[in-house]
């Protein structure tokens, strides 16, 4: 029976988005929609037949840039080669990009093998936080009247502009909030947190100042004190782990932000959390 990959629909990527659960990536609860807003062609399905077999995203924003996610085979059809198919198919449908990923360890050798440049580790931080300082001052909820700078300050901290992802992450969802730290009227960072199939996860956290982060995660946990919270932050950012260690996180896995083509310059003194491993 021939392999056929063609684009997910939404139920379709609620299906690799359960498939991402079984792998312990532990995805968001209301992922699928935000996901889709941004590209929905860029998720992929391969199949055999009327069967799910494997999928990709690789998912475009804009002419210059994509980023590559979602990269699974099903256990039953392995070492079978339709892994390499759905992969050539995902690089294809971004061709003329620079093309990111955030590879985990067991991958990284096959996607050097692919032309992918190294260049840093993510680590996934995790645990119940400790010592948080509560304040509300300078942060409060984000509102559709602060899009316009909330677009132009994460313009500031990622590849390229992803207006219709964000404005559908921001959207109000009984298991997602947005938090703005705002200071004489201007945006000075953002952040966000999901409820996942385990804990929560923070991301983004893009901020001025570690001590601006630090408040905004303050304000954003407080729904989810005492659960699990998880935050993906690039280790070069060394403040961003200090603190995390400082409130009682410690490392639960790494990944290796990698790319294909030239490496956008990126902030990464200002990123304290990266949105998903998913979509960047």
């Amino acid at each position: 029976m021939n392999l056929t990959i063609r684009p997910m629909t939404l139920s379709d990527l609620d299906v690799a988005l359960g498939w991402a659960r079984d792998e312990g990536w532990n995805p968001g609860l209301d992922d699928a929609g935000a996901f889709y807003a941004q590209d929905p062609g860029g998720f992929l399905m391969g199949w055999l037949g009327t069967v799910r077999i494997g999928c990709i995203s690789v998912i475009k924003y804009g002419s210059d840039f994509a980023f590559l996610g979602l990269y699974i085979v099903h256990p039953a059809h392995r070492g079978k080669g339709y892994g390499k198919a759905i992969w050539d198919a995902g690089i294809a449908s971004a061709a003329g990009r620079t093309i990111g990923l955030d590879g985990v360890v067991a991958q990284q050798d096959n996607y050097r093998k692919s032309g992918f440049a190294f260049a840093h580790k993510t680590v996934r931080w995790g645990g119940s936080l400790r010592g948080l300082v509560t304040t509300r001052s300078f942060v409060r909820p984000t509102e559709v009247t602060d899009m316009d700078a909330v677009l132009a300050y994460d313009n500031k901290h990622v590849a390229a502009d992803r207006q219709r992802f964000l404005k559908a992450w921001l959207a109000p969802s009984p298991s997602r909030q947005t938090e703005g730290y705002f200071e004489d009227g201007a945006l000075r960072g953002f952040g966000t947190i999901r409820r996942c199939v385990d804990g929560w996860k923070i991301g983004p956290l893009f901020a001025d100042t570690p001590a601006i982060a630090e408040t905004l995660l303050a304000t954003l946990v407080t729904p989810a004190a005492t659960d699990m919270i998880f935050i993906d932050i690039p280790e070069p950012n060394r403040a961003a782990a200090a603190m995390a260690r400082r409130l009682g996180l410690t490392p639960a896995f790494e990944t290796a932000r990698m790319y294909l083509g030239a490496a956008p310059a990126l902030t990464l003194d200002e990123i304290f959390g990266i949105t998903t491993l998913e979509l960047g």
